[in-house]
């Protein structure tokens, strides 16, 4: 495993999330394009453009992307800016900001909402990672004050109003997110989010089945994750929004509007913390590839039936035998598939398992493995019992190391032994046993 900055044709290659590893190496200053959602904000947006203006990083572009506005924004401004526009069929910020990157000629993304005023250094501290990495995510500090009342930034006279202490406690326990892990997701803010423009079309952008407020940050925070993005904080990059957080807000509706988000994201994160209502989803946390090889119909019952009794999880059967094999249970289970997924049943999967031969797992074999895999790595665990082996491992460590394996000048699987580490664990320890050919299944 690496354990330094690896310079390539890429960008630099980096194990785990440890972009600390890049603190003293001198960036690329690439063309930025910064994306400002708009809707009826004149007045916040002249506030945001006038701070661009004063931005110690002058390589960037501006794309406002209005939502709909009944007045069309006025720029106010010697900035370039480009000004896109769609139909207003309610509150679509998500898909404003993909209008706003398509239209984008920048190799770096900076997003930044219209009532989200920037202070002079916000746009070079937050692409600064990104021009060195080309799948990393960062996401700005956002402070709050009255900035309608004061119509500029605050001084250190000024009256600030509170930080959401969550994301202050989240930030500060992860170190600025370098020791990020599968729930860090929800500390990325599209109010003050930045990657390149690369990285953006290939997790596909925003979500823009989100039509309401909220969510639409955490979904996409979720999948860049799960593909491998390296995400970081940036304190300095600090943007100030008018008025206070949204939990701080006044109206009986919060947690009508705060359920609405979280039904948005069940389907599409998943997050254990999230599903626990006992509701089974499309999409699983954990999607298993069993073959048939060497198998019985009741050993392979066996080692199906123990990977589904470890919670949120799709099973995989696939073998020239393997329709005939589960005909035979007469199961309409739709937890049971055959052959093996496609990149679209995977791709909001946290982990992926692999199963050859008559192996059966105990009941807490999955939680035992994941832990087994933390966020730094090891990425993919190996282990074996009699007749049969496993492989476990994390979607986005794989992912990522396909992505860098080519610039590497190594395999997808050399990659991921350097980027994250692969290790061989003893059966008993991760919670697999073997199997016999014919179990008895009678009772």
């Amino acid at each position: 495993m690496i354990t330094t900055a690896v310079p390539t044709s890429l960008g630099h290659a980096v194990p785990g999330n440890r972009w600390d590893l890049l603190r003293d190496i001198d960036a690329p200053r690439p063309l930025v394009s910064v994306v400002v959602p708009y809707y009826e904000q004149q007045r916040s947006l002249d506030l945001v453009l006038a701070a661009l203006e004063q931005q110690t990083y002058r390589a960037f572009e501006v794309i406002v992307a209005d939502d709909g506005s009944a007045t069309a924004p006025l720029v106010r401004s010697a900035l370039d800016v480009t000004v896109v526009s769609q139909e207003d069929r309610g509150f679509r910020a998500a898909a404003a900001r993909n209008l706003g990157a398509r239209a984008a000629s920048g190799d770096v993304l900076c997003f930044l909402d219209a009532d989200t005023v920037p202070e002079p250094g916000y746009v070079q501290a937050l692409v600064r990672l990104p021009s060195l990495v080309p799948d990393a995510l960062t996401v700005g500090r956002r402070r709050h004050a009255d900035l309608t009342a004061l119509g500029r930034l605050p001084g250190p006279d000024d009256e600030i109003l509170e930080e959401p202490r969550w994301l202050i406690d989240a930030y500060r326990g992860s170190r600025d997110l370098l020791d990020a892990d599968h729930r860090s997701y929800r500390h990325v803010i599209s109010a003050v989010m930045c990657c390149t423009a690369a990285f953006f079309e290939e997790i596909g952008g925003f979500d823009e089945s989100f039509d309401g407020y909220g969510g639409e940050d955490w979904e996409l925070a979720n999948r860049a994750y799960l593909a491998g993005a390296l995400i970081a904080h940036v304190p300095d990059a600090v943007a100030w929004h008018d008025g206070p957080d949204w939990a701080g807000r006044p109206g009986e509706q919060r947690t009508e509007q705060k359920n609405a988000e979280a039904l948005s994201l069940l389907p599409l994160v998943t997050d254990p913390a999230a599903r626990t209502h006992g509701v089974r989803y499309a999409v699983p946390d954990l999607t298993a590839v069993v073959h048939t090889d060497g198998h019985s119909a009741a050993s392979l019952l066996a080692t199906v039936g123990s990977v589904l009794a470890q919670g949120d999880v799709t099973v995989w059967v696939d073998g020239t035998d393997a329709a005939d094999l589960v005909a035979s249970w007469r199961t309409d289970d739709p937890r049971i598939r055959l052959g093996v997924p496609g990149d679209d049943d995977v791709r909001r999967s946290r982990f992926g398992l692999d199963i050859v031969g008559p192996v059966v797992l105990a009941p807490n074999a999955a939680r035992t493995l994941e832990a087994s895999t933390p966020a730094q790595g090891p990425g993919l665990v190996r282990s074996a019992v009699p007749g049969g082996s496993l492989e476990w491992w994390s979607w986005r460590a794989v992912r990522r190391a396909r992505r860098w394996a080519d610039a590497l000048d190594r395999t997808p699987q050399q990659a991921l032994a350097d980027l994250f580490g692969i290790t061989d664990a003893p059966a008993d320890e991760v919670g697999i046993a073997a199997g016999p050919h014919q179990p008895d299944l009678s009772w």
